[in-house]
């Protein structure tokens, strides 16, 4: 049988074992410099626990048929192979002219592209890309179009300021008490709004991510007893092998200041298979929390709710989040069914963020009235944990600023006068309050004492 923790020649950076170089599972990404030294060895393969069998995964009806017709000579085996499905990645106009019908516009911005950004579409998730509508969200959010390669007022490559932030390489120190750690330049699938394109599958370039980094990373947080909080993100963390994120987190866990040790990752949605048993047990052992990047609600598929499932019932809290995208999920409804979805998964709605201005994304962002007017759509006329926060990620470093519909009317003497859900006035008795001050109401007549009608 073969041995599932062996990684081929093949495999991508961020997966593979210890003792060599890695190769770069596609043409233009990133490749760590050097492979690190482990504190342990890594044990015989006949002494390891057995690994998760992958072919009991989940395939759903739409996959099943799906890969009939274009993987018809791959075994469910390899199919639910998570490796598998990052060495086969839809990479190149040839390989999605064989998946979709593309638009002349897309076969266009795809034959052009020269970005550090690459196309990379597992064959799982192609799936759901829409094989002849290029409105369909999911393709709209991963083939490229000729609008990125518009720059737009306001736009920038790092618009959060994450470099200027960087106390040392792939470190990020901007709040007092947190950091984002970015292990990795490497994503299953990249999406077209990412914020991190500028670095993400960039081949030997500014960003290169290697343990000599990792370590100067490590030795900053052991020395700044003010972080307690650790966001792994990237790339994608999940794209790493099992023991060398188990690595990673055994170093940040036995630092003692650290309590909090989070990981944001979309690969629970366009890779499911690679949430393995095995993996679930390993991130329970370290108690990190996972944030997970949820687009729309047609990701929730049977495979998806099979990985939410092992990182639920291994005592993982999951939280979601999701960038709101003009065309594709900036709808009541849709942001209604997407946050249900996600609740009945067991998946907490965390954030909904306002699309960061990143070079050549003005056709994915919306307006931020929209997102308010999304947010009242859910407040009160749904359960409120289905309500996520609404933020803008401040461009230049100012962090995140949640924003919520404006539900003070004013004041009216010691009363504060506030709408609800369905537009209904109330009172609430604020004497020592500030709030509503200057929206100031006629003294007398208006509302009446009371609930105002």
């Amino acid at each position: 049988m073969e041995d599932l923790n062996q990684v081929p020649e093949a495999e991508p950076p961020s997966t593979t074992r210890f003792g060599g170089a890695a190769s770069a599972a596609t043409a233009g990404e990133t490749a760590p410099a050097t492979l690190f030294p482990l504190p342990f060895a890594p044990q015989p393969a006949s002494s390891r626990a057995r690994p998760s069998t992958p072919h009991r995964f989940p395939i759903s009806p739409a996959v099943r048929a799906f890969r009939k017709r274009f993987y018809p000579g791959v075994s469910a085996a390899e199919w639910n192979d998570w490796r598998w499905q990052l060495r086969h990645r839809i990479k190149d106009l040839r390989e999605l002219t064989r998946i979709i019908q593309l638009s002349p516009e897309e076969a266009e911005a795809i034959a052009r592209h020269q970005g550090s950004l690459p196309v990379g579409i597992t064959p799982y998730y192609a799936h759901l890309i829409g094989e002849s509508d290029p409105g369909e969200p999911i393709r709209r959010t991963h083939v490229p179009v000729p609008g990125e390669y518009l720059r737009s007022p306001g736009e920038a490559d790092d618009p959060l300021g994450e470099d200027h932030d960087s106390v040392v390489p792939g470190l990020v120190h901007r709040y007092p008490d947190r950091v984002l750690f970015l292990t990795t330049g490497f994503c299953s699938t990249y999406c077209r709004y990412c914020t991190r394109s500028r670095m993400v599958g960039e081949a030997g370039g500014e960003y290169s991510f290697s343990m000599p980094q990792w370590e100067r990373a490590l030795d900053y947080l052991a020395q700044h007893r003010e972080v307690r909080d650790v966001l792994l993100s990237g790339g994608d963390p999940l794209t790493l092998h099992d023991d060398k994120l188990d690595w990673l987190l055994t170093r940040l866990r036995r630092i003692p200041h650290i309590e909090f040790v989070r990981i944001g990752s979309k690969v629970p949605v366009v890779l499911p298979q690679r949430v393995t048993r095995d993996l679930a047990r390993m991130l329970r052992k370290h108690r990190v929390w996972l944030s997970i990047h949820v687009t729309h609600p047609v990701e929730l598929t049977e495979e998806v709710s099979e990985a939410f499932d092992r990182l639920a019932d291994a005592g993982l809290p999951l939280g979601s989040q999701t960038v709101l995208l003009k065309g594709v999920n900036d709808s009541i409804a849709v942001m209604k069914d997407l946050m249900h979805g996600l609740l009945m998964r067991r998946v907490k709605p965390y954030y909904l963020y306002q699309c960061d201005p990143i070079t050549g994304s003005a056709h994915f962002r919306t307006s931020v009235d929209k997102g308010l007017e999304i947010i009242a759509g859910l407040r009160g006329h749904t359960t409120g944990y289905a309500v996520p926060t609404f933020v803008i990620d401040a461009p230049g470093g100012g962090g995140k600023i949640p924003l919520i519909p404006d539900y003070v009317v004013g004041r009216q003497g010691d009363d504060i006068v506030l709408r609800n859900f369905e537009g209904s006035l109330y009172r609430y008795t604020d004497p020592d309050g500030e709030i509503g001050r200057d929206k100031p109401l006629a003294q007398a007549g208006w509302p009446a004492a009371g609930a105002a009608e």
